[in-house]
């Protein structure tokens, strides 16, 4: 069967409804599709994840205002990511492509009634999640004009630099990406939810750590390190004065927790070859300010010795690291 009236032409007709924000259109489309074949697998999935939406959206109507329903339907989805965890078999980039354009589309229009003209123009949180959802939709430039205005405000927030650095490395700025990652990765790594970034530079990374063990919690904090061995993070910037000295401060934090939690040895040695998957974050977020420190050396032409001092104290920490960064 050929044309609109098979299951091939029937799939993206329903996908492009969905885009448009025509769920009803979608849903004839597909189950159209399924009376023609009862197997078909991405015909069931799209079903599932349409059910799945269609089941959050019916409670919009129990939140007044427009800011909560857009923020609502924005926190669903982590319990998305977990649904399609759960399912088994092939999944289908299409549709998942479609259902993000259509409910980043839902929020966006929720966010926009709030945005106005008036004083929430300058609304950091309300901007980024604007950021976020024309970054949903595919309208890039528009994203990154509220992503910046949002940093304005925003400086020291993880979450808010990651969304900024993923459009940048969508538009192709890969060098302001690169810089940014690092930045976000360094002040907040558990703020970053990986998952909601779209570009390649910062997925390939990703999945290059993930293959090492790390998972979860563990693999946001090994990022930035790998970010520095692999050459992704490789957009540095100068510190501060006040920013070196609480760089320092946060080492000598971190060193005393690692050594009273038994990571480190009383001499600085982590006492095995390397750090394990499943071993807690201690130790990469204490490699990582090692990491500044010595880019702060570097761009400071500090006395080598300085450099060389906390390079031993990173093979201490975790020769395996060492090896790598220095090859």
């Amino acid at each position: 069967m050929d044309g609109e009236k098979s299951v091939g032409g029937l799939l993206p007709k329903a996908y492009n409804s969905l885009k448009n924000g025509d769920t009803e259109g979608a849903q004839r489309a597909l189950k159209e599709a399924l009376n023609l074949d009862f197997e078909h697998p991405e015909v069931i999935f799209a079903l599932k994840c349409l059910s799945w939406w269609g089941e959050r959206f019916k409670k919009l109507p129990e939140i007044q205002d427009s800011y909560g329903r857009g923020g609502f339907i924005l926190s669903q989805w982590k319990g998305f990511y977990g649904f399609l965890d759960r399912m088994e078999g092939e999944q289908s980039d299409s549709c998942l492509y479609a259902v993000k354009r259509y409910v980043f589309s839902q929020a966006l229009g929720f966010f926009e009634d709030v945005l106005g003209e008036g004083e929430n123009q300058h609304d950091p949180f309300l901007l980024l999640q604007v950021g976020r959802c024309c970054k949903g939709v595919g309208n890039f430039e528009e994203a990154l004009k509220y992503l910046e205005q949002a940093a304005r405000f925003r400086r020291e927030d993880g979450e808010t630099l990651s969304e900024l650095a993923d459009v940048n490395a969508l538009l192709e700025e890969t060098r302001a990406a690169k810089a940014l990652f690092r930045e976000a990765f360094f002040i907040d790594p558990q703020g970053i939810e990986i998952r909601n970034m779209d570009s390649e530079l910062i997925l390939r990374l990703a999945d290059r750590v993930r293959q090492l063990g790390y998972t979860g919690q563990e693999l946001l904090e090994w990022i930035p390190i790998y970010g520095a061995i692999y050459g992704v993070f490789s957009v540095k910037r100068e510190m501060k004065l006040a920013e070196l000295g609480k760089l320092k401060q946060s080492i000598f934090t971190l060193e005393n927790e690692a050594r009273g939690g038994a990571l480190l040895g009383r001499g600085g040695s982590l006492g095995r070859k390397e750090t394990p998957p499943g071993s807690g974050p201690l130790i990469p977020r204490l490699i990582n300010r090692y990491l500044w420190l010595i880019d702060h050396y570097e761009n400071t032409r500090a006395d080598p010795v300085l450099i060389e001092e906390t390079m031993l104290k990173i093979k201490l920490a975790d020769p395996a690291v060492y090896e790598r960064y220095r090859n």
